[in-house]
């Protein structure tokens, strides 16, 4: 709470430190829909911004995104907008260190795995040098992805084979692993592809992002709790050359507010994601748990994946080991600290009636 104090004086004082010089104008992009939490998010910044600043700065939220999500790097790099946010997972391949944010042994809370993401990044300038032409604001995950079937309910590994499946990160190594065909396609291009027969399921993480795209119109059947992927990679970015061009004073205040805004973001999530997956049950989707069997494939296709990626690179291994002698030490205690709530749930909302 003391660090969040501090930050939030931070904010405050950066907001209100006078500003000198004519309007700036930031042209801000997004790939996904604008009912989207993450296109609201930054147009909630957005406003932030002009408030404080008094209008000195402000953004031209684009009405579409200047490319798709894989492209999205490389606009932002060559100027093409000035500031948005990236999955990496969409370019298999091309960054190796924020993959490190998927590992499945890191927990399923992405509030303290995106604060421990950023720690790490900033201590190994690597992460850094393998962006280059772009300032990296923040970096940050999302919860557990959720798979959607269109056939039958997965109830066994066999299941998986043969399936055309679309997913992203190293989830693709994970369901590759497993035997299923994958098909990293970005987000808005899932549901047209199963409505068509390209693909026989997908990977997408969470109960709002399901229903805004349109899945409850093509799938029925939807699997939670997987180990494939419990936190992906994102990171909110901007065009080096426009953000060294700015004074200090408008840094500190996209810094801070980006942050501001990420953990805003969090909190609304929990209200929004309930609130679909509410919906998604009235729209017929069934709900259940991934089988165990499932689950154990799937943590021996990331033993296979981690030991390939750490073979890669040198720094990957020695990260790879922190973040394993940290979660052999910090996951007991979590596990034996905190209360299983379910108990405290069903003991005011499912109470059977006599």
């Amino acid at each position: 709470m003391k660090r969040l104090s501090l930050a939030l004086v931070a904010v405050a004082a950066a907001l209100a430190a006078p500003l000198a010089g004519a309007q700036t104008v930031l042209t801000v992009s997004s790939w996904l829909p604008p009912t989207h939490g993450m296109s609201m998010a930054q147009k909630e910044w957005c406003d932030l911004l002009e408030k404080n600043t008094a209008g000195k700065m402000k953004c031209n939220l684009l009405p579409r995104g200047v490319t798709n999500a894989p492209g999205t790097f490389d606009a932002i790099k060559n100027g093409l907008a000035d500031l948005s946010f990236t999955v990496h997972g969409y370019t298999p391949g091309r960054f190796l260190y924020t993959q490190m944010a998927e590992f499945p042994f890191l927990g399923n809370t992405s509030e303290p795995i995106s604060v421990a993401f950023n720690r790490v990044a900033s201590r190994h300038p690597e992460f850094v040098a393998e962006e280059p032409g772009v300032k990296i604001i923040t970096l940050f995950t999302h919860g557990p992805g959720i798979v959607f079937n269109t056939k039958r309910p997965i109830t066994k590994v066999e299941d998986m084979k043969g399936l055309k499946f679309r997913t992203v990160g190293l989830a693709v190594d994970i369901f590759t692993e497993m035997g299923t065909a994958v098909n990293p396609l970005p987000g808005g291009e899932i549901v047209p592809a199963l409505d068509r027969g390209l693909i026989d399921a997908a990977e997408f993480n969470n109960p709002t992002s399901d229903r805004i795209l349109g899945f409850p119109d093509v799938v029925k059947n939807c699997m939670l709790q997987s180990f494939h992927q419990t936190g992906e990679q994102f990171e909110i970015l901007f065009n080096k050359a426009k953000y060294n061009a700015l004074p200090q004073e408008l840094r500190s205040i996209i810094d801070y507010a980006v942050q501001a805004a990420s953990a805003d973001m969090s909190w609304k999530a929990i209200d929004r994601y309930s609130k679909d997956y509410e919906e998604l049950k009235k729209q017929g989707i069934k709900f259940y748990k991934t089988p165990d069997s499932v689950l154990r494939a799937q943590l021996t296709a990331w033993d296979k994946t981690i030991a390939k990626k750490s073979g890669e690179s040198p720094l990957f291994k020695k990260v790879l080991d922190s973040q394993r002698a940290f979660a052999q030490r910090a996951v007991p205690f979590q596990n034996d600290y905190t209360v299983d709530f379910k108990m405290a749930y069903n003991h005011y909302f499912n109470q059977k009636k006599a």
